[in-house]
């Protein structure tokens, strides 16, 4: 393949004509033997910045990976493509290892994935001492830091493991999610030498986010998926018993959803996962042991049924959707409960066996200040898109246009009565209490707590009586984010007062706040309607799109491949919009390479000219 060049190798494997953002630097920085450390958001491309090398550099690329699913899904797609590439995981069989370990050794492999539990096993290394070692890839490189979200000690070894190679190889190491501490651990621990360093930036525009309050978050689930029944989506739970009651009322109103959590056995779990990617169940519903290396690309919709713990969680997990760069949507269903549950799993947290309680505490003091920012991002009236993107290191406008707050009408309201209400309660305790409570009080409410508290003997009693209940948790919600209020972190948090507060007390201070004007309720259908056969642009012809994506499904299921991996959706809708008529025109379709024109072409021409 050392006659290929780079755009050679793009257009006959992958199919597409240019590089994407940030592919051409990292790729040409493997080939030339520098070391590099690529952030890029999910769907960006990663992938290709490594395998594009591999297949140019002389000896074997080995690609460290933390998921079978993730091995597997690359493995097939790299297969489909006429790459011959292998995986070594725990999920081969005695002989299956074996064979693979042979292949690899004779030289039939460009690609081998490998988990990191393998590299230092000594049958691993006395294989790869037999063999050239032209490049490491990290998959996931966020993995090795202890303040990720998905900190996994084997991946600590890895520097020890690449000492042993001789000569040592190129290295790279790609994430989708990393904060300035995470990405120091990532250069300092897989001791990464001179390396090109390149942050696409971490905007997903085809995404729109939403949070949403809802007093019935079943039904409102219930209301979403049914305007989307063609479309697939994944709905994440905090726990597994929700996981079991969202999904059971799923099937029972007739939809197809299946689910996954640790709670499962091995087998059914690689049984549902396999049904939600070979298209035979639409819906996921699923703790947050579900996704990473999932390469799906046409998810249409991630709700989180709770809040995640922390931003980076919930931007990994709500970039599952819209892969394939068409529109789709990331909703956040938030209520008071999910800030308690996540604190509870927090304070279960333990660590690694080889940590001290000292360190144990530290990176239980960063869940609960990252859970914090996770809790504001729910609260606030800002651009979502803006708050995500300023806390992984970003600034930009302020306004993106796709997102519930930046699609919402505000207005700034005078609060002050309220909110020194509010505050006069707080003070005139005889001690903290929690939100609950204080709202209580103010409404004039008659419960037991009350009185056994004597809160009705507060001069605020009943002092809010008019006043409905969201509003007067919106504004204590708002005088935390303003600094006029602290919430604790313990198991059952409470208010209290800092100076700010009583500089309103006083009267020296307004509280102003925005609040979204009041306005009609849109139908489900109008709001939620949406094709997938759409593009940023807008959307293209239905009954095609539904066609392709029918001979996709049936090829797929003749070869047993995910449908994902005989075309995308993006390269569907493209069809759609160019309708080639010959093998030339077919090959301008982004993501048909030559390869898959010789595999699928012919079918999809007919279809088309039909």
């Amino acid at each position: 393949m050392a006659e290929m060049t780079k755009y050679d190798v793009l257009k006959t494997y992958f199919g597409y004509d240019t590089f994407r953002d940030g592919q051409e630097v990292l790729t040409d920085a493997l080939l030339s033997g520098r070391d590099v450390l690529g952030i890029m958001p999910t769907g960006a491309g990663k992938s290709l910045c490594y395998q594009i090398p591999a297949l140019m550099l002389p000896g074997i690329t080995l690609v460290v990976s933390p998921l079978i699913s993730l091995m597997k899904d690359q493995v097939s797609a790299l297969n489909q493509a006429g790459i011959h590439a292998a995986y070594l995981n725990s999920s081969l069989t005695p002989g299956q290892y074996a064979k693979a370990l042979e292949n690899m050794i004779r030289g039939v492999y460009k690609i081998v994935y490998v988990a990191p539990e393998r590299l230092m096993t000594d049958r691993f290394l006395q294989a790869v001492s037999r063999i050239q070692i032209s490049m490491v890839s990290v998959d996931e490189a966020h993995c090795i830091s202890q303040w990720g979200q998905d900190f996994r000690p084997s991946y600590v070894r890895i520097s020890d493991f690449i000492r042993r190679l001789s000569p040592r190889p190129v290295v790279g190491a790609f994430t989708a999610t990393a904060t300035k501490e995470v990405r120091e651990d990532i250069l300092t621990l897989l001791e990464l030498e001179d390396p090109a360093m390149l942050t696409t930036g971490f905007d997903r525009k085809n995404l729109r986010f939403e949070v949403e309050r809802p007093k019935d978050k079943m039904r409102a689930v219930m209301a979403y998926v049914s305007a989307r029944r063609q479309d697939c989506g994944i709905i994440y739970c905090i726990t597994r018993k929700t996981v079991e009651d969202v999904c059971s009322q799923l099937i029972r109103e007739g939809f197809s959803a299946t689910r996954y959590h640790a709670g499962l056995s091995d087998e059914e779990r690689k049984k549902n996962q396999d049904d939600f990617i070979y298209d035979r169940c639409r819906i996921m519903v699923a703790t947050n042991a579900f996704g990473m290396g999932i390469d799906k690309s046409d998810v249409r919709y991630v709700i989180h049924y709770n809040m995640p713990k922390n931003i980076e969680s919930y931007y990994q997990e709500a970039g599952r959707a819209g892969r394939d760069g068409l529109p789709s949507e990331c909703i956040l269903y938030y209520s008071g409960q999910d800030v308690v549950t996540n604190q509870f799993l927090i304070d279960q947290m333990n660590g690694t066996e080889d940590m001290d309680e000292t360190t144990r505490e530290l990176i239980r003091e960063r869940e609960r200040e990252r859970l914090k920012k996770m809790t504001f991002y729910c609260m606030t009236n800002e651009c979502l898109r803006e708050y995500i993107l300023r806390y992984f290191g970003e600034y930009g406008a302020n306004y993106c246009g796709n997102c519930s707050n930046c699609l919402t009408q505000f207005e700034e309201k005078d609060v002050t009565q309220t909110a020194r209400c509010l505050l006069g309660c707080i003070m005139e305790s005889a001690r903290a209490y929690g939100m609950t409570m204080i709202v209580d009080t103010v409404r004039g409410s008659k419960n037991a707590k009350i009185t056994r508290c004597r809160m009705d003997e507060n001069p605020y009693y009943g002092s809010c009586k008019e006043i409905p209940v969201y509003q007067l948790r919106q504004i204590l919600n708002h005088l935390v984010l303003s600094g006029f209020l602290i919430l604790t972190e313990d198991a059952y948090p409470v208010l209290g007062l800092t100076q700010k507060a009583r500089d309103v007390l006083d009267g020296s201070v307004p509280v102003l706040m925005k609040a979204a004007k009041e306005r009609p309720k849109a139908s489900v259908e109008s709001k939620a309607g949406k094709s997938s056969a759409k593009t940023m642009d807008g959307p293209v012809d239905e009954g095609l799109f539904e066609k392709l994506r029918a001979l996709r499904m049936e090829l797929a299921r003749k070869e047993k491949i995910p449908p994902y991996i005989v075309f995308s959706d993006k390269t569907l809708v493209h069809m759609c919009l160019i309708r080639p008529a010959s093998k030339s025109e077919m090959l301008q379709v982004s993501g048909v390479g030559e390869m898959k024109f010789k595999k699928y072409g012919e079918a999809f021409l007919q279809a088309i000219n039909e």
